[in-house]
Formats: C-alpha cells, structure tokens, sequence
C-alpha cells in the first residue's frame, strides 16, 4: 500500500563553485528574497542559506570555518582515519609474529 501525498526525495546533485557564487550574489543583490532565488533555480531554500552563510565566513564577515579550512579538517581526518587503519594492522601483525617466534 502506498502512502498518498509521499514525495520521493530529491536526487543529491553537486553544483560547481561559480554557479554557487552566482546565486550567492543573486542573494546579496537583494533583489529577491532567498527562498525566491532558490525557487527560481529550483534549489532548496536551506541550500541558498547555507551557501550565503558560508560565502559570509569566507570574505570574513561572519565567524567560523572558512571553505578552505573545512577541506583540510576533512582531509585531516581522512589521513587520521587511514593512519588509525594502518596502526591497527600494524598491531595485529605485531601480535601474529610475536605468536610465531615463541
């Protein structure tokens, strides 16, 4: 049975930097309200914000991570996250030969 009035949800897209710092200026024009760009561009409206927020920290006018910081965070913890993997092999293997020469 299905449910009446269930939208699928919405297909994950990616957008390029250019077409983000378009709406971004769009926004900032003020033009039009957010959630009108957003509507225009058939985007969600929480998309918009959080790209104007984060355009905001990026020119320094907001507090927080800016978007090069928040790629070495999640680079940094990739690298951490593989070098935990190795160190647990590492011990594993410690351990099998250990076994080994006894």
């Amino acid at each position: 049975m299905e449910s009446v009035g269930k939208k699928k949800p919405r297909p994950r897209r990616s957008f390029t930097p250019e077409f983000k710092a378009e709406i971004v200026d769009l926004c900032r024009r003020g033009d039009r309200s957010v959630g009108q760009v957003a509507k225009d561009f058939d985007l969600t409206e929480t998309a918009v914000r959080d790209w104007v927020k984060q355009a905001q920290v990026d020119a320094g006018e907001r507090d927080g991570l800016t978007s090069d910081e928040r790629e070495e965070l999640a680079r940094l913890r990739r690298e951490n996250h593989r070098l935990r993997e190795d160190v647990e092999v590492l011990k594993r293997a410690t351990a099998f030969f250990a076994k080994e020469t006894r």
